[in-house]
């Protein structure tokens, strides 16, 4: 199992968060608030952007930084800074991936993809609950999220190769014990 990173390495993350910001503040010529970056996401992202209300916060996986730190340091950080920046700068109209954060991710020296490629088998992971669902050929696991949508009456989801509505089967063999975060 993998260790989350400590705080010497999280001073070092925070230290490039701020490099990134005041690279951002030479390009555009303006200054721009400093705000929380938390070492509290868990799953599958390195970092994330979040806007909560009129707050702003970068998250960090201190687990995946353990793993794979100095490929997080330079590419995790400048993405999630460059996030941040393009809100800023452009606000909502600006594609979360799109070229103005693109061309910014190319002036940090970073790579502009959206996703990385990595294993993450020992990290530990957030599993949602799945429910059994069956078409015309198979029994689903449906996740929670798309159950109470289909509950609510604001989803229909259908089967891949047979086209057949999904339709809740409780009384199937399925796995429906809801799973722990780790």
């Amino acid at each position: 199992m993998v260790e989350p990173i400590g705080q010497e390495q999280r001073n070092e993350v925070l230290a490039v968060t701020e490099h990134y910001i005041c690279q951002a503040e030479g390009i555009f010529e303006r200054r721009f608030k400093r705000i929380p970056v938390l070492f509290d996401l868990r799953g599958r992202s390195a970092g994330m952007f979040k806007i909560k209300g009129r707050e702003r916060i970068i998250r960090y996986n201190p687990w995946i930084f353990g793993k794979y730190y100095q490929e997080n340091l330079h590419d995790t950080v400048a993405h999630e800074v460059a996030h941040y920046v393009i809100h800023e700068v452009f606000g909502r109209q600006a594609r979360a991936h799109g070229e103005e954060w693109q061309s910014l991710m190319v002036c940090f020296g970073a790579n502009p993809s959206a996703t990385f490629d990595l294993d993450l088998s020992d990290i530990p992971q957030r599993r949602q609950a799945t429910h059994p669902y069956r078409c015309h050929c198979q029994v689903h696991e449906v996740s929670t999220t798309r159950h109470n949508r289909i509950r609510r009456g604001r989803g229909r989801y259908h089967c891949r190769y047979c086209d057949g509505l999904l339709v809740y089967a409780p009384d199937e063999c399925a796995d429906t014990a809801a799973a722990t975060a780790s």
